[in-house]
């Protein structure tokens, strides 16, 4: 009896339980010629990024390929800034925060001669596909660079601002929202020795997940994010009936990006309709950027790296991998950057009640 022969992309069998496929005896993968793979982060830096890079590096190498890393992001594929990696160069990396490529913003890759360099450089060193590493500004660079330039690229999404649509979460978002966790924990503290309100700021220009997720953690009784209005007066009343039970301390976690202008401008505004009031303002800042990865965010970035090789030889290109209820998935750049994220509706919901 002849088998039957399924043909399935390396992703795709990835994802298959193996009791789905009783009858698979012969796989046929649809291999793509690609030989040599370029790697780079770009934007701003996320606790995991390292993993990434590893995962990558060494599951080429272990497929046969030659990956090059691009230092510097965008400008450094501009200027030449390239070099073939080995294992090696990726051992001791896992636990470590930042990037050991490097990132940068590069306002030349923006312009049509920006890219036509980026373009040869990549020719020059004879690199067949990409995968980059990176938030929005990122993709939205890879649309207009793969409009003009046939290179196939996989994107991974590196950012700890949890923003990007077609992942439940980004990489770096669980490291910085743990980073909030520990420092509002400890303002906490000093909070109910003082009987103070502390107002304390976290990163999120145009998204509130960190502001949203340490605050519920951390039991804020304020959670001010760019998604959602809120009412000053709201808050005023909130904090008066607090004083007159005798409610003293209060944590309220502020986005960077709120509609109040952040934590110091939230202050003043605080200030000027309750006489008396004492706040502490803290401003986490880029604290939130660095340190080890987290367990979830090693195995998140382990997990996205591996899989970026595999789509690139697969054929898949110009998608950015995520992962959406446990499994691996891939969406298109054009659609990670025009379709902006569902926001978590049912969270907000949780905020309400249990900070009565």
């Amino acid at each position: 009896m002849q088998s039957e022969i399924f043909e399935v992309s390396a992703v795709d069998f990835l994802n298959y339980e193996y009791k789905k496929l009783p009858l698979l005896l012969n796989i046929q993968y649809h291999m793509s010629n690609i030989q040599r793979i370029g790697l780079m982060t770009s934007g701003g830096d996320s606790p995991g990024m390292n993993a990434a890079i590893r995962a990558i590096v060494r599951t080429a190498i272990y497929e046969g390929l030659q990956p090059f890393g691009i230092y510097r992001g965008y400008q450094g594929m501009i200027e030449g800034q390239i070099k073939a990696l080995q294992t090696t160069d990726v051992s001791n990396t896992i636990h470590r925060g930042g990037t050991i490529l490097k990132t940068a913003r590069s306002k030349e890759f923006m312009t049509e001669e920006g890219m036509k360099k980026a373009y040869e450089q990549l020719k020059k060193h004879d690199i067949d596909a990409l995968v980059m590493i990176g938030g929005d500004g990122t993709f939205r660079g890879a649309v207009e660079f793969f409009k003009r330039f046939d290179i196939p690229a996989i994107g991974l999404p590196g950012t700890i601002d949890n923003d990007l649509n077609g992942t439940d979460f980004t990489i770096g978002f669980d490291t910085a929202v743990n980073t909030a966790i520990q420092a509002i924990d400890k303002i906490r503290d000093t909070a109910d020795s003082h009987d103070r309100v502390f107002i304390v700021e976290v990163m999120g220009r145009d998204a509130g997940y960190i502001a949203l997720y340490s605050g519920i953690a951390c039991g804020a009784e304020h959670i001010f994010i760019p998604e959602k209005a809120e009412s000053l007066d709201m808050i005023i009343d909130h904090i008066q009936d607090d004083q007159l039970r005798k409610k003293l301390t209060n944590i309220i976690v502020v986005a960077e990006g709120d509609e109040f202008g952040g934590a110091q401008e939230l202050s003043r505004l605080l200030l000027t309709k309750i006489p008396g009031l004492e706040t502490r303002v803290t401003i986490l800042g880029h604290v939130q950027r660095g340190g080890a990865p987290t367990c979830n965010d090693r195995l998140l970035s382990s997990r996205l790296g591996y899989a970026a090789v595999q789509a690139l030889l697969a054929g898949k290109k110009n998608e950015m991998a995520g992962l959406i209820n446990g499994e691996i998935c891939f969406t298109p750049f054009d659609q990670c950057v025009k379709t902006r994220k569902p926001f978590p509706d049912d969270m907000m919901k949780i905020v309400d009640v249990l900070t009565k």
